[in-house]
């Protein structure tokens, strides 16, 4: 699905807080509950897994699907020597799900702000949505989400990182839910979730996404120059157009809904400005299926859906890229330098890491 938005910090999130609930108790049922559906979750996931080279020699395993195989080993190869990410057992084992998401995730916001709710997590911190291994359960914390007047998002997650804190039992899989996405897009996810081994900042989901873009889109262009064929280049051009054509139209819409909210007006007249909108929105959208996009139909849902928690999502994964690309322009394109200054911001305060990535040394 071309406007999914990668797992990130999910697993991690809710993996940590399950050891901890489950280890020294939970103060609700509600809260035990949830904790449990995360581990057994994750755990259902880790026995599926299989080594990818026994999936590659069983000759039950479909030719393009060894092949996928095949060129995940040669990307996780690059992620280690070319980017310098963790050298482990992530990515080196496939579990087939035979679903379409491995969690779906629950955002909501007010119906006249931008601003996500949040769930607080032992160890991990604050977060802006909740996941579910389950579809039905996200459907039902939904429901009761919308029933408190938040408008909601519910979207299909293909992959999450445990921070590398699972390499003991084998590190994060390869999984069905992006094993056959295009070359481009399937080098953007594995060193994607890979950054997220390499940093990780309490209560900041923005700084934690924003560098994790970062590293997928400097390394996959990297890849994509060195490895891939001139079709698969051309195809993820087309692709990479496409999706900042969406990053411009929904940043500019944000940017508009963001002054309503913080306007003078009252609430009757915000809605109202809101609706006009968010109906542009969607006729922009469709001027780019007409132009550009020439019938592209990949984000459709998305702006069939829109809402403020669909738009207030977006902000984690982009905000603060372009601070992160010139932080790695400041360490002269090194990437063990460019971690290290990234894991001396994490250890600071938000507000500080915010200063420090707006004036790079």
């Amino acid at each position: 699905m071309a406007a999914a938005i990668a797992g990130g910090l999910l697993g991690s999130a809710l993996l940590a807080a399950a050891a901890v609930c489950l280890s020294s108790g939970c103060s609700t049922v509600d809260a035990l509950g949830y904790y449990a559906q995360a581990a057994g979750g994750h755990l259902e996931l880790l026995q599926r897994a299989r080594p990818v080279a026994d999936a590659v020699a069983d000759p039950a395993t479909p030719p393009a699907l060894r092949e996928r195989l095949q060129l995940s080993q040669r990307l996780r190869d690059f992620a280690v020597g070319e980017l310098k990410l963790p050298d482990n057992r992530s990515y080196r084992r496939y579990a087939d799900l035979q679903r379409e998401a491995v969690v779906w995730n629950v955002v909501a916001a007010p119906a006249l702000s931008l601003t996500l709710k949040t769930w607080c997590f032992p160890v991990m911190g604050c977060v802006g949505y909740r996941g579910y291994f389950k579809r039905e359960d996200a459907d039902a914390l939904a429901a009761q989400l919308r029933a408190e007047g938040l408008e909601v998002s519910v979207y299909g997650v293909p992959a999450y990182s445990t921070l590398g804190w699972s390499d003991w039992v084998g590190g994060d899989p390869l999984l069905s839910t992006f094993i056959g996405w295009p070359e481009g897009a399937l080098a953007q996810l594995v060193f994607h979730e890979l950054t997220h081994q390499v940093a990780y900042a309490a209560d900041d989901t923005t700084f934690n996404e924003s560098f994790a873009v970062a590293v997928e889109r400097i390394g996959s262009r990297r890849w994509l120059e060195a490895h891939a064929s001139p079709g698969v280049r051309a195809a993820q051009a087309a692709a990479e157009a496409r999706r900042e054509d969406f990053r411009a139209l929904t940043l500019r819409y944000r940017g508009l809904l963001q002054a309503v909210y913080a306007g003078p007006a009252d609430a009757a007249a915000q809605a109202e400005r809101k609706a006009a909108l968010m109906a542009a929105l969607r006729a922009d959208h469709a001027a780019l299926k007409a132009g550009p996009w020439q019938g592209y139909a990949g984000y459709d849902g998305w702006f069939a859906r829109a809402n403020n928690a669909s738009l207030g999502v977006l902000a984690a994964y982009n905000e603060l890229v372009p601070e992160f690309e010139n932080l790695f322009r400041s360490q002269a394109g090194d990437f063990q330098r460019f971690y290290a200054e990234v894991q001396r911001l994490a250890a600071l305060s938000k507000d500080q890491r915010r200063a420090r990535l707006a004036a790079p040394d």
